[in-house]
């Protein structure tokens, strides 16, 4: 029973990196889109690569900030 247990948090596993993957990639389409929508609300034109650069410093500082613990900040 142990090696079916095993197999069973692999697969969990698994499927949970698999969902993860899958929203980082979403949340970085929505953060294109957010950053070309505010430089042009803004009146700038920037180019596609800058757009794809700024979305993706955006959504990895989201990412991490997201995964690091907050333990330490409650006051000891």
């Amino acid at each position: 029973m142990s090696i079916l247990n095993s197999f069973g948090g692999l697969v969990a596993s698994v499927i949970a990196a698999l969902v993860l993957l899958v929203f980082a990639v979403l949340s970085f389409f929505v953060t294109v889109f957010i950053v070309d929508v505010g430089a042009n609300l803004a009146g700038l034109e920037p180019t596609a690569d800058y757009v794809t650069l700024s979305a993706a410093l955006l959504s990895t500082g989201a990412i991490v900030a997201g995964a690091s613990p907050m333990t330490g900040l409650a006051g000891e």
